[in-house]
């Protein structure tokens, strides 16, 4: 086996394929780009796509194409945290449920946690008072590291209010688990307060049901650099 991993690693990789005629070469194209993103556990962003297709290949038509593939599957390939990703569609949601040949996946949140989390990624950046301002409540610093220990959030800028207190922002981690580009994916907020999950009595669940169904272009929302906060 060793043996042959090393044989493969003495490979030249062409990335052009110049000697394919130009349909075989951008369906060539379309099976790399597939490849990757099926076996990779995380979300394949641009740059490693590029690695592995010609100077002349556009990312954003072979997955076009790609998709184009896969309407009749199970499956399909999404923007996810500023990458590509395989899901399976929603519709077969219960289906994998049913068969518990996955491991249970679900975000552990009080309601409590939920609240500051969704307070969080329509705020940010948003000190620990702030947050507490839109509830109307204490938030403790449990609650923070706790969401910070479940990888929801980090902290972002300095406040330029006195004392300049940590800011928080959602992760990267935050837009896999709700299945999210950007923040600009999050569901309308004036809908989630109309729904009542901008109160004491909202629950993870209901705020996962609600970034579930979001609408394909909601308002903007504030967007940060790739340094930990999601984008």
């Amino acid at each position: 086996m060793a043996r042959r991993a090393k044989q493969y690693e003495t490979l030249e990789f062409d990335p052009e394929l110049s000697e394919l005629p130009p349909e075989a070469r951008w369906r060539e194209w379309m099976n790399r780009v597939e490849a990757v993103i099926f076996s990779a556990p995380q979300p394949v962003e641009r740059p490693e796509l590029t690695r592995i297709v010609g100077r002349d290949a556009n990312i954003d038509l072979l997955i076009e194409d790609i998709r184009a593939d896969l309407q009749r599957k199970p499956y399909d390939v999404v923007n996810v945290a500023g990458g590509w990703q395989m899901r399976t569609r929603p519709a077969y949601a219960s289906v994998i449920a049913a068969s518990a040949a996955l491991p249970d996946r679900r975000l552990d949140l009080t309601e409590t946690e939920a609240m500051v989390l969704v307070s969080i990624a329509y705020h940010q950046p948003v000190t620990r008072g702030g947050v507490a301002d839109i509830l109307g409540r204490d938030v403790s610093r449990d609650v923070i590291g706790a969401l910070r220990d479940k990888d929801m959030i980090t902290a972002g800028p300095r406040s330029p209010t006195p004392g300049a207190p940590f800011t928080y922002v959602t992760t990267k981690s935050f837009l896999k688990h709700f299945g999210l580009d950007t923040l600009r994916d999050l569901p309308d907020l004036e809908a989630l307060e109309d729904a009542g999950l901008l109160n004491a009595n909202s629950s993870a669940a209901s705020f996962a049901s609600i970034v579930d169904t979001a609408e394909d272009d909601p308002d903007d929302q504030n967007e940060f650099d790739d340094q930990g906060p999601a984008t």
